[in-house]
């Protein structure tokens, strides 16, 4: 406990034997004994004090933080991914600010050239033919082709026995 050996402790005893006398030892020894068993209740009460107020910052901070989780969770609940989606649909049918500078717009200076921007309104219309489409199926196209007749092989030789 103190850090003292048996050799240590039977120094001490007789010394405690010749100073105090064999008559009185007893009583001090279990005076002794009684304050050191009040000094350990006091260490363990001291102990059990911190641990439970230990264990409660614990618990605080494990509140906090599943606190801290479930407003996270409730943020999550919130996200419409469809919402969101239709936003920038219709963002992207709106028309484009009218600021922005035309194909073939000058360039304010040589070093740095104006960005390359159209709005879609000042672009020419383009102008392909269609092809023209093709005739409509009859039931002759669905008849079957007829056959041409086989020719004979032609003999060889000319010569007839």
């Amino acid at each position: 406990m103190f850090g003292l050996n048996w050799g240590e402790l039977v120094v001490i005893g007789i010394v405690a034997l010749i100073a105090i006398g064999p008559k009185e030892l007893p009583t001090v020894l279990r005076t002794l004994g009684q304050w050191m068993g009040k000094i350990r209740r006091m260490a363990n009460e001291f102990q059990t004090q911190f641990n439970e107020a230990l264990r409660e910052a614990e618990f605080a901070d494990l509140k906090k933080h599943a606190d801290e989780l479930s407003i996270s969770v409730a943020e999550i609940g919130k996200i419409d991914p469809i919402a969101d989606v239709q936003r920038d649909v219709e963002r992207s049918f709106q028309e484009p600010p009218a600021e922005k500078q035309v194909v073939g717009a000058p360039a304010t200076d040589i070093g740095n050239p104006a960005p390359v921007t159209a709005h879609p309104s000042s672009l020419p219309p383009i102008d392909v033919p269609l092809p023209e489409p093709p005739a409509p199926v009859t039931h002759e196209d669905l008849a079957p082709a007829e056959t041409a007749p086989a020719k004979e092989p032609a003999k060889q030789g000319g010569s007839s026995a």
